[in-house]
């Protein structure tokens, strides 16, 4: 479909291997660019497009208009990666400030090709060369934004790298030693019951010293994208969020549906979950502290360091396929993995991609928990999706969010076979644990969502009123969370450590929706693992060149947006959970 893109490319990428071929990220070049010239430069190709131009003319003019964007973004995503990796690099903070101020001209940029692109009288030519997918998209950038709302958008980047930034800078003293939020994971799941007590409560005196400044971050935040819905003629966010991440195949209604079925068939079944977890860690009326711990002997733990996890990482990419040991070795000797927890680093995990060199990145923050093998599988299931289809034009080498996290949460059961490799004799119990927290996920996964449609339905909302409807749908949800002591908690404040709420508004229940069609790659996998993984990587190849939905289908996986799928995937599920002995773990 886009042999012409590949064709004009190829020079280029050959041209990359050859200079380029034994750099490492940290050799990777960046430099501010110039975005009068990236805009006089986008403005002559797009002369070349629309009116009476022939689609031959066009199609020269669409790819090198892509080269330019690859350029710009790789630019973007250094600086990205890098204030992350150091939050208080001076030098990094000043060129993110840029970006945020720059992005919503850049995005008006872009939107100039986008309705080029549209004006075209060669467009049957185009799409043959192009795919329509690519019309679809354009036509939801063409409604998500306008010149007005620029200043918005600049308030809006620069109020969520605030949250993230005040995130990041987080000191915990506890027993006598400073942590940041990621390093007091393993006293959230210490053994000891009173260290996990406190571990809560020390993190959530953190967010309470910080609760008048993250209400006024959030508020601002609900404020102006309600602003900004309004004003491009939306009724409220909502429906600008999904359009935002380009959702062409399902809507509100869906989700909706979607969301009831998690309730009626999840969260019962996530109950007697608990009910099991309580018997295994010997405590009757477990509190939220409780929760973290799934074994009296301890969570599965990886039984070596982060060189250690990374070596085996490499022996089971090897071993699972010739396409994942390519991939995975790419990474290394490229040294794309930046995996250890520092101070002043950013929380979390992600995978992004630098298109200019052809690279997957991964960031992470190891904690010698079971986080830390989910990392080398989830993240690096997002990192060979992006890797098998980096040949792509830039529209198609992701999918939308929701169909993204299918490769990263596939990729954690494809790993299966190799699980006993990083935490020997704890493999069963990991396993079991895998499985067992993959579905008391779902239920939270979809109350996030549900939260916040309640407040983008609402946005007058007060801070008070958004906490009361936060613990009033964990109820519903999560029926079997009891906070204690924690009346920080206990008044509807956990959201505030979900970033996602802050900064990619509804894109968290795309987890749970890539959740069940994982689930449907272990059932697969468990009865062929050789058809599973080939029916996985023609899924990666792909990228975004489809919907949400064509993609599942073309995999040959259930809707599960259709009544019925939900019931259908728990059904194996529980047959395997019922069928361990978890009391022996």
């Amino acid at each position: 479909m886009f042999n012409s893109f590949k064709t004009y490319g190829k020079m280029i990428i050959v041209l990359y291997i050859e200079k380029r071929e034994f750099m490492k990220f940290t050799d990777y070049k960046y430099e501010r660019p110039d975005i009068d010239k990236f805009e006089k430069d986008v403005v002559k190709l797009l002369n070349k497009i629309g009116e009476d131009n022939d689609s031959k003319s066009e199609i020269k003019a669409i790819e090198e208009y892509f080269l330019l964007l690859d350029k710009i973004e790789s630019m973007a995503t250094l600086v990205s990666i890098r204030n992350s990796l150091n939050t208080k690099d001076e030098f990094y903070q000043k060129e993110q400030a840029f970006f945020d101020e720059n992005s919503p001209r850049l995005q008006g940029i872009t939107n100039r090709f986008s309705k080029k692109l549209l004006q075209s009288k060669n467009r049957e030519n185009l799409e043959a060369a192009f795919g329509k997918l690519l019309f679809t998209q354009v036509e939801l950038q063409e409604k998500t934004f306008s010149e007005a709302i620029i200043p918005d958008l600049q308030k809006e980047n620069k109020l969520s790298t605030k949250y993230s930034k005040l995130l990041a800078g987080a000191e915990i003293e506890f027993q006598g030693k400073i942590y940041n939020l990621t390093q007091m994971s393993p006293f959230l799941q210490s053994l000891d019951r009173n260290t996990r007590h406190q571990a809560q409560l020390k993190v959530s005196e953190f967010f309470e010293k910080n609760e008048e400044e993250i209400d006024r971050i959030y508020d601002e935040m609900v404020n102006v994208r309600d602003k900004i819905a309004k004003q491009l003629g939306y009724e409220n966010f909502i429906q600008l969020g999904y359009d935002r991440l380009g959702r062409t195949d399902y809507n509100e209604d869906d989700v909706k549906n979607y969301r009831d079925q998690i309730l009626q068939d999840v969260v019962p079944f996530a109950k007697d979950l608990i009910a099991r977890q309580s018997k295994r860690i010997g405590i009757d009326d477990p509190k939220s502290y409780d929760l973290t711990l799934s074994f009296k002997t301890g969570n599965p733990t990886p039984k070596g360091n982060m060189k250690w996890q990374v070596g085996i990482a490499k022996k089971m990419y090897e071993e699972m396929s010739e396409k994942t040991g390519e991939f995975f070795n790419y990474m290394l000797d490229h040294e794309l993995l930046e995996l250890d927890s520092k101070p002043g680093k950013a929380g979390g995990g992600y995978c992004t991609y630098i298109p200019e060199y052809n690279s997957p990145f991964i960031f992470a923050n190891f904690n010698g928990t079971a986080h830390d093998v989910n990392v080398l599988t989830h993240e690096a299931g997002h990192a060979f999706q992006i890797y098998s289809s980096r040949d792509k034009i830039p529209a198609y080498r992701w999918p939308t969010m929701e169909a993204a996290e299918i490769h990263s949460m596939s990729m954690e059961f494809l790993a299966w076979p190799w699980i006993h490799e990083f935490f020997k004799e704890d493999a069963e119990k990991s396993k079991f644990n895998h499985l067992n927290s993959s579905v008391l996920f779902l239920p939270y996964g979809v109350l996030v969502d549900e939260f916040q449609h309640e407040v983008y339905r609402h946005p007058t909302m007060t801070p008070d009123e958004r906490k009361a409807t936060w613990r009033r749908l964990e109820k519903k949800y999560l029926p079997y969370k009891d906070y204690d002591d924690d009346a920080f908690l206990d008044k509807g404040t956990y959201w505030y450590r979900q970033g996602h709420i802050f900064g990619s508004p509804f894109y968290y229940i795309d987890y749970t929706l890539a959740q069940v069609l994982a689930f449907q790659f272990f059932v697969l996998s468990r009865e062929n693992h050789k058809q599973a993984l080939e029916k996985y990587i023609h899924l990666c190849s792909l990228g975004g060149s489809k919907s949400f939905v064509n993609l599942v289908e073309s995999a040959g996986l259930n809707n599960p947006f259709k009544k019925g799928t939900i019931a259908s995937v728990m059904k194996p599920i529980k047959a395997y959970l019922d069928s361990v002995n978890d009391t022996k773990l």
